[in-house]
């Protein structure tokens, strides 16, 4: 049986997002910033490597580098002169003689092999070799990790701190990148307050562009926060004119619904195209896209884990497509349910829940409590969403269940 709020013509999860991508274009406005300022950019255009990395073969250890063939006939070398990191063996190293390498240090012209320092036994100017080493021991080849006009990173990536450094150890010191997109908030309702407002009977604290303004932040949006608009159809216009004004998308929270004040959804009919509006997803039915003159829409439901989820799910692998990103498919892991889980068919259902390994090493999920979408405190306390099928009915305990990990925006 299905749900209360499994009306017929809800669209399905999967056809929302789909949608969404399929209309999002992607910025084509670059620009260059420096290495050091370049932390989450989208990189606009392929990187390759000028230089090979190492720039030389070097030692892989501290040792002895000679010719492999020096040993054919003897164990014991003598020794010639020092290789230090940064200050290489100009000399030569005839057959039976080696030199004293550290490691790093590029190896001399005329070696190809290096013992590590444990392995000899050192007597006045002379090595002696335990045992003999295989031909290249030891040693790092020129452009072994990254060699020259290499492709290293693909345009549509977004650099990582071990990006970064990869980048600086090929002595690049500017990328290009997409510029950043620009995101309009608005929260919308007579009953919100920032938070150093006195609260009056039936007022809350706003939250919604809070946690959005944290999600955005680390997605590297510039971020426009238009505030508090209250529950009036002409302020709530102007409102929606502004932003579209200002930005490449615009996020509303609130007014979706079919309330006697919820405005938002008659404004955005009045300005722009709504493509669909309302998913078969909980939390998060209310949810809201399309199209203003300039700019994306989403309007998120008002309760707050309704939006955070729907923002999570919906609006953000659409906001990293408008910036080029790479986005990737979330990581799906089964684990065993420890509790029960309600569920009626109808919608697809993103539980909160908390994953760990039990005492045998197996993976269980364990609910956070009551689910309903004014309970942000579920959220916080979760690591992972137990991800239910439209189709699926209630959950029995120890049963298998699909869990995705929260991910950076989240954490």
């Amino acid at each position: 049986m299905a749900d209360c709020c499994s009306t017929p013509g809800l669209l399905p999860f999967e056809d929302a997002l789909n949608n969404m991508l399929e209309v999002i274009n992607p910025i084509v406005d670059v620009e260059d910033v420096a290495l050091s300022d370049s932390l989450g950019r989208i990189i606009a255009q392929d990187l390759k490597s000028p230089v090979n990395v190492p720039p030389n073969d070097n030692s892989a250890m501290d040792g002895y580098a000679f010719a492999h063939k020096s040993l054919a006939l003897n164990n014991e070398l003598v020794l010639v002169g020092r290789s230090m990191a940064g200050s290489p063996y100009l000399g030569e190293c005839h057959n039976g003689e080696c030199v004293r390498i550290m490691t790093g240090a590029k190896i001399p012209d005329d070696c190809d092999t290096v013992e590590m320092q444990e392995n000899c036994i050192v007597e006045n100017e002379k090595i002696h070799f335990s045992f003999k080493r295989v031909f290249g021991d030891n040693v790092r080849g020129q452009g072994e990790d990254i060699a020259i006009n290499q492709n290293v990173f693909s345009t549509g990536r977004e650099l990582t701190s071990v990006d970064i450094g990869v980048l600086a150890s090929l002595g690049i010191q500017n990328v290009t990148v997409y510029r950043k997109i620009k995101v309009a908030l608005i929260a919308t309702g007579d009953e919100l307050k920032k938070p150093h407002e006195q609260l009056n009977n039936g007022d809350i604290y706003e939250s919604n562009s809070q946690f959005l303004t944290a999600i955005l932040a680390k997605l590297g949006a510039e971020i426009i926060n238009l505030g508090i608009i209250e529950d009036d159809e002409a302020k709530i216009k102007v409102a929606f004119e502004q932003a579209d004004e200002l930005a490449d998308v615009v996020i509303s929270s609130g007014g979706v619904s079919v309330g006697e004040a919820d405005y938002t959804k008659t404004v955005l009919e009045q300005l722009g195209h709504i493509s669909f509006w309302k998913i078969a997803m909980k939390p998060g039915k209310p949810f809201a896209f399309g199209s203003l003159p300039n700019s994306y829409f989403f309007g998120l439901p008002g309760n707050p884990v309704s939006a955070l989820v729907t923002a999570h799910q919906l609006a953000l692998p659409a906001l990293l497509k408008l910036q080029n990103s790479r986005a990737k498919k979330p990581l799906m892991i089964k684990a065993r349910t420890m509790t029960s889980l309600k569920k009626s068919p109808g919608r697809m259902d993103f539980q909160r829940g908390v994953i760990a390994n039990d005492l045998n090493g197996e993976l269980v999920v364990t609910t956070t409590g009551s689910q309903g979408s004014g309970i942000l405190t579920s959220m916080a306390a979760a690591n992972c969403y137990i991800v239910l099928p439209l189709e699926q009915g209630k959950v029995a305990e120890k049963e298998w269940v699909n869990v995705q990990m929260f991910d950076k925006y989240l954490l």
